[in-house]
């Protein structure tokens, strides 16, 4: 794991600052690993949405600079929150796999705060993502943008400082490299079986209504 001194920066900005800072594959069923052990969560734990006992489990591995990612956030997710996870039949949580130092920013500056804003700025960040992540100057656009969440430019920095979240959210994407053989993103774990690759609400609904007999 990268220590601090070896973080990669990215641009002038982030290394004055001191910051830690350092393709889409056709959906495809895999066998994955047991539901037991895909339920333990990271150092930063789970942020789950849907009751517990829901007869679907989904657990989608992402980045926030993954174009794929955000477009399964545009087009797919809001169906998926409104029919089955705000109804019950499923439950969810989303985890970090960031592709680069800038989508490792991003997850901090969304697990601050213990989590408690973290789906409310992940979704803004992929709803804008083309406005920070795909721009000259990504970590200052970064920076303006969660200016939208409150965040002055002193605690912006401070968080991207934060050795537990650094190693916290690099620990979630190590387990998924070494234990689920995860390598893209995004990657869903329903119930324990393995999807590569971006999915629309209709390949969703057929992996889920045989499960909950709909």
């Amino acid at each position: 794991m990268m220590t601090r001194r070896d973080a990669l920066t990215l641009g002038g900005a982030a290394a004055a600052a001191g910051l830690l800072l350092p393709g889409l594959t056709v959906p495809a069923l895999a066998q994955g690993p047991s539901v037991e052990g895909l339920m333990q969560p990271g150092p930063l734990g789970d942020a789950w949405l849907g009751p517990a006992d829901a007869k679907v489990t989904i657990i989608e591995y992402a980045s926030m600079t993954c174009s794929h990612c955000a477009a399964f956030h545009k087009t797919t997710w809001p169906a998926l929150k409104s029919r089955w996870i705000d109804t019950g039949k499923v439950r969810f949580t989303l985890r970090e796999f960031p592709l680069d130092p800038l989508a490792t920013a991003a997850f901090m500056l969304a697990r601050s705060d213990d989590g408690a804003r973290y789906y409310p700025i992940t979704d803004m960040l992929f709803d804008q993502q083309a406005n920070w992540a795909f721009v000259p100057k990504p970590l200052d656009a970064l920076e303006q943008m969660m200016r939208q969440a409150g965040f002055s430019k002193e605690r912006f920095e401070a968080v991207l400082k934060d050795q537990k979240l650094y190693d916290g959210v690099n620990t979630v994407k190590e387990r998924a490299m070494t234990t689920y053989k995860v390598n893209a993103t995004p990657t869903f774990f329903i119930n324990g079986q393995k999807y590569s690759g971006e999915m629309t609400i209709d390949g969703l609904e057929k992996v889920i209504k045989p499960i909950v007999g709909a």
